[in-house]
């Protein structure tokens, strides 16, 4: 099975975000309201660390997506 794309919404600090994102090697986008770390993931494990992470941080978690290939 191969890699998955992600589209995980968060509110807080966009530094705390980007050090989520880091080990997963995602991009982060910050819009004036929340954070999205996006990018491909090679299973729901690896999801869930990043989640794991968002939520050390003291990041709130606003929304995960499974994103469509292009």
């Amino acid at each position: 099975m191969g890699t998955i794309r992600y589209a995980v919404r968060v509110r807080g600090r966009p530094s705390d975000a980007a050090i989520a994102a880091l080990q997963e090697e995602l991009d982060v986008t910050v819009d004036p309201v929340r954070t999205v770390l996006h990018g491909r993931l090679p299973d729901q494990a690896a999801l869930l660390g990043v989640l794991t992470r968002a939520w050390l941080l003291g990041l709130e978690l606003v929304e995960v997506r499974r994103r469509p290939w292009p």
